[in-house]
This record gives structure tokens, C-alpha cells and sequence, in this order.
């Protein structure tokens, strides 16, 4: 990965961090998105401590704030021509329910409406680095989702903690169908989108959890949970390996156990996929414009799809 340009989000800690620590020592150019400049700047000093020549720079952005993942990556643009990894990592889980600045779901706002926007904006880097990659971080948590409303996914709606889980379920379902349909998009174009669970890992995400934090960093030392540098292998599998360069659209599970589960049934389904797509262009202010540089996306059924 000499000299790869790698975008990552959420990389100041947990999984996040281990990532790009993973492709700095792969030789890497990294940008960081994360919320906080004194954080950003920390990271960045270490990976150029640890791995020296390391050209690594920080981009500020709130994921949960469009106009800041606009700004993002339209700084992005401006120092890259060409992006060769992006990794979708920022996520959020929150117990009680609060509102993004522009009025989605936060949970919702962070780990999707973000993540999609800045996709789609760095669509063009992503063709001029083909073969290239998105890797987003999902869970098995949408494995739960029974029914989706492709309208009305990212309407704030008061909840408690356990329902919660349901609204963090959704968003992850949400990463999986529009990596597929990413996939089915873009494949023509030399871009392999992924997604992947990594197995329960002890990170940040379960800092509102009571008691969540401490049980799972005891709990680091069984096979069930992972460290969060474990946690970053299958991310950086997928972001490095010949293997995942070309064929995308595919949902990779490293919870133990999980292939003896039947795949989540609203996974397979084109109409819905593609629904969610275009429901996230137009929340996310897209819809009729196009991105910087996007031709018009082509019919997804005129594409072939692999999972």
C-alpha cells in the first residue's frame, strides 16, 4: 500500500485508530477525519512517531453535520487528486435520542446520512484511484431489523436504551444497502465497496452503556471480545488485500458464530436498496445535483452486482 491514499473516519481512537495505524505501516498517505483538532493532531503525531515519513494530515468534520462532511471533503479534493481507500468507521450509539444540526436522528446522521455524503463526494478521487475501495464498518446488529421505511429512516423519534438498539440496528442496515448498491454503481467504475462487522470489540462506542466500557475491556481477554487492534483486521483485510479489489457489494462477518446464521432477508432486496440510496441523495441534498465532478449515477440495474 506504498503511497496509497487512504481517507478515514473516526480514527482518533478505538478501531478507527488501529486502522490507521494498520496503513501507516503499510506505507500509506492518510487523511483523518475526526471532530477534534487536538485529538487529530495527537494521532497524527504518533503515526509519524511510530512509522517517521508518514504523511498523514487532519481534516475536521462532525459526521453528524453535513455542511462540516461538505467541508471535509472538499478539502479532501483540494490536496488529492485520487483516493485509493476510503474507510468509513465514525459511528455513534446513543441511549437517548438528540437531533443533528440538520434535524435527522443523530445516530442516523452519524453513522449513515455522514458517511454516505462524504462517499458520494469523494466519488470522483475514488474513480481516479481505481482499482479502489470503500470500506464501511457495519455491525450484526442489523441482522435484527425486520421492516425499513425507505422514507422515513432518519425522522428523530423519542426512544430509551432499548430503543436505541433498534435505531443503531437501523443504521447499520442502512450501511450494508447502500454498500451493495454502491457496489452495483459503481463496480464498472473500478470501485469495490465492502462492508463488515468485526466482531464485539471493546471500543468508545459503548461509553454510554453503563457498566459496557469496563465489562467489555475484562471481557478482551476471551475469544468473544476483541481489542480494538483485532478489531481493525478485518477493515485492513479489506482495504489492502488483492483479493477485495474488484468485486464489492459483500457483507464480511468476523462475530464468531455468525456464518451459521441465515443472511438478514432485507439484505437481498434490489428495490429497497436502491430506495434507501435515493432517499439518502435527497436528504443529504444531493438528489437532481450531483457531486463535484459525479456524473450521473448509471442505472443500478444495468450494472452487475456481486455478494
Amino acid at each position: 500500500m506504498k503511497d496509497w491514499h487512504c481517507v478515514v473516519t473516526g480514527a482518533t481512537s478505538g478501531i478507527g485508530k488501529e486502522i490507521a495505524q494498520g496503513l501507516a505501516a503499510a506505507g500509506a498517505r492518510l487523511a483523518l477525519v475526526c471532530r477534534s483538532r487536538a485529538k487529530g493532531e495527537r494521532t497524527a503525531a504518533e503515526l509519524t512517531a511510530s512509522w517517521p515519513g508518514t504523511d498523514v494530515r487532519v481534516f475536521l468534520a462532525d459526521i453528524a453535520a453535513l455542511d462540516d462532511v461538505r467541508s471535509a471533503a472538499r478539502e479532501i479534493r483540494s490536496h488529492w487528486d485520487r483516493v485509493d481507500v476510503l474507510v468509513n468507521n465514525a459511528g455513534t450509539h446513543e441511549l437517548r435520542p438528540s437531533v443533528s444540526p440538520d434535524g435527522f436522528d443523530r445516530v442516523i446522521a452519524t453513522n449513515h446520512l455522514g458517511p454516505f455524503l462524504l462517499t458520494r463526494l469523494l466519488l470522483e478521487p475514488l474513480r481516479r484511484g481505481a482499482p479502489s475501495r470503500i470500506v464501511t464498518v457495519a455491525s450484526e446488529a442489523h441482522r435484527s431489523v425486520l421492516r425499513l421505511d425507505p422514507y422515513s429512516f432518519a425522522e428523530p423519534r423519542r426512544y430509551g436504551p432499548i430503543g436505541s438498539w433498534h435505531v443503531y440496528a437501523r443504521s447499520k442496515l442502512l450501511n450494508v444497502l447502500t454498500t451493495q448498491e454502491a457496489a452495483r454503481r459503481w463496480g464498472r467504475y473500478g470501485i469495490a465497496a465492502h462492508a463488515l462487522c468485526p466482531g464485539l470489540v471493546s471500543t468508545g462506542l459503548a461509553r454510554n452503556i453503563p457498566l459496557a466500557p469496563r465489562l467489555l475491556a475484562l471481557a478482551e481477554h476471551t475469544p468473544l471480545v476483541h481489542s480494538p487492534a483485532q478489531g481493525a483486521r478485518p477493515a485492513l483485510r479489506l482495504a489492502g488485500d488483492p483479493r477485495f479489489a474488484r468485486h464489492g457489494g459483500g457483507f464480511h462477518s468476523w462475530m464468531p458464530g455468525a456464518r451459521l446464521l441465515p443472511p438478514a432477508p432485507l439484505r437481498f432486496h434490489p428495490s429497497l436498496q436502491r430506495a434507501v440510496w435515493e432517499r439518502s441523495e435527497e436528504l443529504v441534498g444531493l438528489c437532481g445535483t450531483g457531486a463535484p465532478g459525479d456524473p450521473r449515477d448509471p442505472d443500478p440495474r444495468e450494472v452487475t452486482g456481486h455478494e
